[in-house]
């Protein structure tokens, strides 16, 4: 092997050098504090798991995502998480104390064995909270705004947010009469939003007439406010269960009005992200210039009963390392003022720096021998003596 080659890493494995490891600590802090204030508990989830348990539940769509590998104490097969949700519903089902509603949140690396089609890192740093116990919308609200209030102490601005409904298409599969096996072919189309397949698969599958265009003007449901007003008429053979799923829409839009009057709302009635695990309302959040939602999330009731407690739950995650890249603070938006002190052996300059260090100042000493000053150390203030006593200055 090349010297060079030492260098190496895996594709879409990165190391975090002392700038970007600086922002990406603040971020987390930031995140961290916000979901405290609202109640949020802090949760470590095991980064490896034995993977009969890691991929029950939602985990089923993580298999082709998850490293695995054998323990050499058991010799059972375990799995390196590839999503942290799962772990976090195994944690509320095995925890919680009778009905009541459970916040929760995380913050770690998952590792993942592709990379996204636009973000090259198969190392992401997930973060999110989850919302157990309540079968309302407004969980579901509480769950958007503080997805929203986390961009914004993040430095995400300009956010539009997408929301979508799965019992839409589920509602309409249902009337259909889809066995599962056309439902998962019908909705790999529509997540193609393949116009022409998706003609000549309504057109195959000996669907009734007005439930088939139904299927089919889904794809035309995306847009402004004004798309659940001819949603209900494109809609108006659907089930009770698919109205009810539009309601549940526009009164989680309502609310979202009138508490964040400037967001861009869109609603897309085809967006079935999560589809094989979400129940009810999905969302994410945009911004212009980017390819992909940086936030993800929404209702999926009942993940916890393959833990043995079915539990209503709402909430969403991001990766912090992408919203690091896109924040408008950067790095200037965090105090980072060092203080350069100089070698001498002094009792009472040990003390000063203890003293400020204990201030939360960041005081860099001078080793003997180092050729290098305050400015080339990037620090911008110095302690000096002047007579007795020691102070800072500017260099």
């Amino acid at each position: 092997m090349l010297t060079q080659d030492r260098w190496l890493l895996p594709e879409g494995i990165e190391e975090i050098l002392p700038n970007e490891a600086r922002n990406l600590e603040y971020l987390r802090c930031q995140a961290l504090d916000l979901f405290a204030r609202w109640g949020y508990r802090l949760v470590i989830p095991p980064l490896m798991e034995f993977i009969d348990s890691l991929l029950v539940g939602t985990g089923h769509d993580l298999d082709l995502q998850t490293f695995k590998l054998i323990d050499q104490i058991s010799g059972r097969l375990m799995g390196i998480r590839a999503d942290m949700t799962p772990q976090v519903a195994r944690i509320d089902a095995r925890t919680a104390k009778g009905d009541l509603p459970t916040r929760l949140c995380y913050l770690g690396t998952v590792l993942h064995t592709q990379s996204d089609h636009l973000e090259k890192s198969r190392s992401p740093m997930q973060v999110g909270a989850e919302l157990y116990g309540h079968a309302g919308h407004a969980s579901d609200v509480e769950i958007i705004r503080l997805m929203l209030e986390m961009l914004a102490v993040t430095g995400i601005s300009d956010v539009h947010l997408d929301l979508g409904h799965v019992g839409i298409y589920r509602g309409l599969a249902r009337q259909a009469g889809l066995d599962s096996e056309h439902e998962a072919e019908l909705f790999e189309i529509l997540q193609r939003k393949d116009r022409t397949e998706l003609g000549s698969f309504l057109e195959s599958s000996g669907v009734e007439l007005k439930i088939s265009n139904m299927l089919a003007t889904l794809l035309d449901l995306n847009g402004p406010d004004h798309i659940i007003e001819i949603a209900r008429d494109r809609l108006r053979f659907a089930s009770e269960y698919v109205n009810q799923a539009l309601s549940d829409l526009e009164a989680i839009a309502s609310v979202l009005r009138r508490l964040f009057p400037a967001l861009p709302v869109n609603f897309d009635l085809a967006e079935l992200r999560g589809y094989h695990y979400q129940t009810g309302v999905v969302f994410a959040a945009f911004v212009p210039g980017y390819g992909r939602e940086i936030a993800r999330g929404g209702r999926y009731d009942d993940i916890g009963k393959v833990f043995g407690r079915a539990r209503p739950a709402t909430g969403f995650s991001a990766d912090l390392k992408v919203l690091a890249s896109l924040s408008t603070g950067g790095d200037e938006a965090i105090p980072y003022v060092s203080i350069f002190a100089p070698a001498a052996d002094d009792f009472d300059l040990y003390e000063v720096i203890r003293n400020l260090r204990a201030e939360g100042k960041i005081v860099v000493q001078e080793l003997p021998g180092q050729t290098q000053g305050a400015r080339g150390m990037g620090c911008s203030l110095e302690l000096r003596k002047h007579g007795d006593e020691w102070k800072v200055v500017k260099v």
